[in-house]
Parts: structure tokens; C-alpha cells; sequence
């Protein structure tokens, strides 16, 4: 009989939603079997189609989600969703649960949908946010989607995890005139106009055509796409344009580009993370360091020198074991 993990890896690899829930809450733990089973599956990841949804709060990237993962459904094509939720202040898990708007897909054997925390990750992106993808690529889904807590400009972390990035405003929306600002006008591949009846949706758009107007006028040209995601109005338009752009990338050969940043990008983000967790602990208990951080808080030390010399110390302690 083949070991437990040899079990979960051949049941995620058959498309096992209860062994893909599993591998991911591995990860999420920061579990070493959950980081094992990633390390065995990614030489079969890459096939999905990644897909970022990022945008204030309330403009209905859930509700657009749902909509969406319904018309790939219906194309016979497999869908897993990944939400970046707050963290919960007590228990740091995901604070809104798998989402309401998306509960017709609960009994799909076609769909996947999972909720996680962020944790705190500046972007409202976990740090294992990228190696659930990896596994929800790994166990077969066609179709990957990431939607971010709104944020603000931090959203544009995003883009160290997609292939595609969709930025959803919604017209009467002082969030989403924020969201005009260059920090994130600069990230999207496509840009939706959800609730697509309101008044003042025309406005709204000429105000984006003007933002965008700024921009480089080669290469791919960010399509506005109006969307009603209550009554599905647009969205086959939205899948047409995420089609159009990924066959767009993919003959300008910037799809392998992008992902060798997304993965340059994620590589580094969990060095940052785990040599923050070990720094963390290592000097917890250091008398010298609190005298240095002691000595911050009198002014008789400026932070940038309190810093330089903890990483030194880091160093030489590194180079004594």
C-alpha cells in the first residue's frame, strides 16, 4: 500500500477535490509535507490559464467571478478560484469564507473554490498564495482565478501571480476613482466597468480612455469591458478579451516572460518571508539587540544603522554555525 503522501499526490494529480483542500491547508500551515507535495507536482504545473481579478471593495469581483466560472462551465472547461480574504484577528484565517456569490458552484466536481487568509502580506496576497495555485494547476483546472482583497494601490502585487490581470471599478465610486491613480492604471490587462446600468458609467469610461490615453500606444491596447454581473450582461465579452490577450501574449512570446517574473518574484518573497521568521526568532531573547532597539526609541540611533547592525550580527552568526 503506498505511503500517505504518495497517496495524496496521486489523488490530487487525479483531480481529488478533498486531496487538493488538503494540499493546499498543508501550505497555508506552512507544513513540510504541504511544501514536499508542491516540490513533487510542479514539474506537472503550467498548464492553467491564471487569471488576477483585483479592485476596491464592493465593485462585485465575486459576484463577476461567478458569472464567470458559469460560462467556462458551460464550455465543459475546469475551474478553481482562490480568494485572498482579510485575516481574522484572531484565529488569521480567511474572514468572509468561501464566498456567497459563488455557492451555485459548491456541488460542481468542475469547480474548486477556496478562500485564504492574507495574513497580513502586503498586496492582500498570502505568501503560499501562489503554491495553491500551483497546486489547483497540478490537480487539472483548466482555469485558474485570483481575486484580491481591495486594498488599494498595494493590489498591484497581484501581478507576481497571473498571466492575466483584470481590474474591476464600478461607476459612483470614490474607491474606483482612486483606483485611476497610476499605481494600478498600470497593471491591468483588461479593465471592467461593473454595474454597467448605473448613470454614470459613460463618465466613468471616458475618465478611464483618458488615463489610458497617457500610456505606451504599442503593444497590447487594455480593453474596457462593461459588465452587469448580476444578469451576466458583458461577461462574454470580459472571456473574449481575456482570450484575445492571453493568444495576444502568448504569440509576442511574453507569457513565458511573465511567469519567469512571477516565479523570480515569488522565489524571493518567500526568502524575504522565511529570513524575517528566522530573524525574528533569533532575536527574541538578545539583550543586545533590545539595548540597539532601546537606544532607537532615546534617538541616540537612527534605524537604518540599528538595522545594518542586526544584519550584521545575523551574518557573522550564520557564519559561525
Amino acid at each position: 500500500m503506498a505511503p500517505p503522501e504518495q497517496q495524496l499526490f496521486e489523488r490530487l494529480m487525479a483531480g481529488d477535490k478533498r486531496a487538493l483542500a488538503r494540499a493546499i491547508s498543508l501550505v497555508e500551515n506552512d507544513d513540510p509535507e504541504g511544501w514536499a507535495l508542491v516540490r513533487e507536482v510542479y514539474p506537472h504545473t503550467g498548464k492553467a490559464a491564471m487569471i488576477g481579478f483585483t479592485g476596491p471593495p464592493g465593485v462585485g469581483k465575486s459576484t463577476l467571478l461567478g458569472a464567470l466560472t458559469k460560462l467556462e462551465r458551460a464550455r465543459g472547461r475546469t475551474v478553481a478560484v482562490l480568494s485572498i480574504d482579510p485575516s481574522s484577528p484572531f484565529t488569521h484565517g480567511a474572514l468572509l469564507g468561501d464566498r456567497i456569490r459563488l455557492s451555485e458552484h459548491f456541488l460542481d466536481a468542475g469547480v474548486f473554490i477556496r478562500s485564504m487568509a492574507n495574513r497580513g502580506a502586503l498586496g492582500g496576497l498570502s505568501e503560499a498564495a501562489l503554491q495553491a495555485a500551483l497546486l489547483m494547476d497540478a490537480s487539472g483546472r483548466e482555469v485558474v482565478l485570483l481575486e484580491t482583497v481591495g486594498v488599494g494601490q498595494a493590489e498591484v502585487d497581484i501581478i507576481n501571480h497571473a498571466d492575466t490581470v483584470v481590474l474591476v471599478l464600478m461607476p459612483g465610486s470614490g474607491d474606483s476613482i482612486q483606483a485611476l491613480k497610476a499605481g494600478v492604471m498600470e497593471i491591468p490587462d483588461v479593465i471592467v466597468v461593473n454595474k454597467a446600468d448605473h448613470p454614470l458609467t459613460d463618465t466613468m469610461i471616458r475618465e478611464i480612455r483618458g488615463v489610458l490615453a497617457l500610456g505606451p500606444r504599442e503593444g497590447w491596447q487594455v480593453p474596457i469591458v462593461r459588465t452587469d454581473a448580476v444578469t451576466g450582461e458583458g461577461v462574454d465579452e470580459l472571456d473574449q478579451k481575456l482570450t484575445e490577450h492571453r493568444e495576444f501574449i502568448e504569440a509576442e512570446g511574453t507569457l513565458r516572460e511573465r511567469r519567469r517574473r512571477n516565479l523570480m518574484n515569488e522565489v524571493l518573497a518567500i526568502a524575504t518571508y522565511r529570513m524575517r521568521r528566522e530573524l525574528d526568532a533569533s532575536l527574541q531573547q538578545d539583550d543586545e539587540v533590545s539595548e540597539l532597539l532601546d537606544r532607537v526609541v532615546s534617538r541616540e540611533l537612527d534605524p537604518a544603522s540599528a538595522a545594518a547592525t542586526i544584519l550584521e550580527r545575523a551574518a557573522l552568526s550564520r557564519a559561525r554555525e
